[in-house]
């Protein structure tokens, strides 16, 4: 059976079986549809978590900037990994033992404002969509691809599946399904792993096999080959970083803080019967998480060196098919510069972002035409960074079921994530706005009604933003992680652990974090792109780090307008109070 056959089989199963447990799963009531009835098991929670968390960003897109950006990749890693152990620590028992459905609530009922739950829907919302655009565009490569459709038509395709599983079993239905995806993803990106180690260095292991001895008989580890290649065609070593102190440090802070004030994470814990079962679950969840975490850095690694060894210096007719191929979807092309007619994949202006194509006409070596990049020097090569892991088994030869696997894995890890930020935004709509503000009358059943319509409209709105999406997979992602460290994080620390922060300093923090961020990220990204080098950043720090500023803003302007107006409500202080003190220390304080 070939790759094309095992792949429509792979990813049709894994389709069938998510809309089965959503079928199985329909819920019939909104503490079912927001928070699955609370009462799921925390090793489930935990590993519905792992998927929830573990997007597109991280199956396609995080070992792809690690393979580009070497050491400079860190930043995902240490930053996400982080970042989950602050929200279990900190936010995630103190939020489940509040026992409300969703973020906005908290907010609302902990700063007694309504405008303060409006504020806080209102960054929510701009954090998810940003979020899901990237995974909605993951869908795309993957369907793309491996099922030979057009990216916006496989964009289109997910934004149906998602439909299906979200709207008719909401959370119950997403918690699931999450598990199910959890297997399919965890296993389509280690196996893979597993084999490109064992022909790389003959460990089996990739974790050791990042440090293990090349099996080339040139007595170099992994990394050292890898640096050596590079620096020999004029790039810095694997094992050096570029970006600036500041810029690491940023970057790594506003995907950490981002990461505790991602809505649709933070919902999770709701879902488990007890605060205490939000702690485990969250451990769980952190070791499902390290499987795929752990092994990233090796596939970057890996997938860097196989890219160099294929493609450098080999005439373009001589190309592997796997080149054509994702050439022929515009996310690899290449430019015969000095007129070689060979592929030089060395250091020089890179293409800025996708690269425009003239759909209607082939160059005289039968590439892909560029419209830009036809003055430039030295670089040859434009490759997405997005399809390094996709793109691998092929690279590496492999099985014809491992690629099949890997796609069926990719469009779980997007799928899952989308599927949990679409329902947070219907839950914001629905529950937040509708029922706590605007209809308060309105019936069980009519407030989840209005929650699947909201689901879908919010799903029109994720296609159409992954179809046009604003950058690649993870920087997306991280722009959205920046939005939540610049807003919600803040607001939500301030509630658990400040009795004297009320609703006017809240508002005004969430408020000035989210403006200053986006505008910041919006400016350098899509206003005036070229100014975006490090010279004209604030502090030398990148868009992508900036969250960690809009942070610090927040937290600022919310302690001065808190000290200059009046404090929260006697109940309000009891409430927080009762928040931090664990469930029977009042009465084991007693004896």
């Amino acid at each position: 059976m070939d790759a094309q056959l095992l792949t429509y089989t792979f990813v049709g199963l894994s389709f069938l079986l998510y809309i089965g447990i959503a079928v199985w799963s329909r819920v019939a009531s909104t503490k079912e549809f927001y928070v699955a009835g609370g009462g799921v098991h925390p090793v489930v929670n935990g590993m519905a978590t792992a998927a929830d968390w573990m997007s597109a960003a991280s199956f396609i897109s995080m070992a792809g900037i690690i393979a580009f950006s070497g050491y400079d990749g860190s930043v995902y890693l240490m930053g996400w990994t982080g970042g989950y152990v602050l929200l279990a620590l900190l936010l995630a028992p103190y939020l489940r033992k509040y026992g409300k459905f969703t973020v906005p609530e908290f907010i609302g009922d902990r700063y007694y404002s309504d405008a303060a739950r409006f504020v806080a829907v209102l960054c929510l919302i701009f954090i998810s969509f940003t979020y899901v655009a990237g995974q909605m565009r993951g869908v795309g490569i993957v369907f793309s691809r491996f099922l030979e459709v057009d990216i916006d038509l496989g964009v289109v395709i997910g934004m149906g599946i998602v439909f299906l599983y979200a709207v008719l079993g909401g959370m119950k239905g997403i918690t699931y399904t999450q598990v199910a995806q959890y297997c399919v993803l965890i296993f389509a990106y280690t196996v893979p792993a597993i084999f490109i180690s064992l022909l790389i260095t003959g460990n089996p292991v990739p974790q050791l096999g990042l440090g293990a001895t090349v099996a080339d008989g040139s007595g170099l580890s992994v990394l050292e080959k890898l640096d050596s290649a590079l620096v020999d065609l004029g790039f810095t070593a694997y094992t050096d970083g570029s970006k600036s102190v500041i810029d690491v440090f940023a970057i790594t802070a506003a995907l950490m803080v981002g990461t505790a004030g991602l809505p649709h994470v933070i919902v999770r814990f709701f879902t488990v019967p007890k605060a205490s079962d939000a702690r485990t679950s969250a451990g769980w969840a952190l070791v499902f998480i390290a499987l795929l975490y752990t092994t990233a850095p090796a596939v970057g690694a890996f997938a860097r060196l196989n890219f160099i060894q294929e493609v450098n210096e080999t005439p373009y007719a001589e190309t592997p098919e796997w080149f054509k191929n994702w050439e022929n979807l515009g996310l690899v092309a290449w430019r015969d510069k000095n007129g070689d007619g060979k592929v030089q994949y060395r250091p020089g202006p890179p293409f800025a972002g996708a690269p425009a194509f003239d759909d209607t006409a082939r160059g005289e070596n039968g590439e892909r035409l560029l419209s830009n990049g036809t003055t430039d020097t030295g670089n040859e090569v434009y490759v997405d960074r997005d399809i390094m892991v996709l793109a691998n088994p092929e690279i590496a030869q492999l099985p014809a079921w491992v690629i099949a696997l890997v796609a069926a894995g990719g469009l779980a890890a997007a799928l899952s994530t989308a599927a949990g930020l679409l329902l947070v935004i219907s839950s914001a709509v629905s529950h937040d706005l509708l029922k706590k503000s605007f209809m308060p009358d309105i019936s069980d059943r009519q407030e989840l009604r209005a929650a699947r319509i909201a689901a879908a409209i919010a799903i029109l709105v994720a296609g159409y933003m992954g179809i046009h999406p604003p950058g690649f997979v993870a920087q997306v992602v991280a722009f959205a992680f920046g939005l939540a460290a610049a807003s919600l994080f803040p607001a939500i620390m301030m509630g658990i652990f400040s009795k004297r922060m009320n609703k006017q300093g809240a508002m005004a923090g969430m408020l000035a974090g989210l403006v200053f961020t986006l505008v910041y990220i919006a400016w350098f990204k899509f206003v005036a792109p070229e100014d975006n080098v490090a010279a004209n950043w604030l502090f030398g720090i990148s868009p992508e780090g900036i969250g960690m500023v809009g942070m610090f803003i927040n937290f600022g302007i919310a302690a001065l307008v808190a000290r200059f107006t009046a404090p929260p409500p006697e109940s309000v202080q009891a409430l927080v109070e009762d928040i931090r003190v664990p469930s029977g220390a009042a009465a084991a304080s007693d004896h």
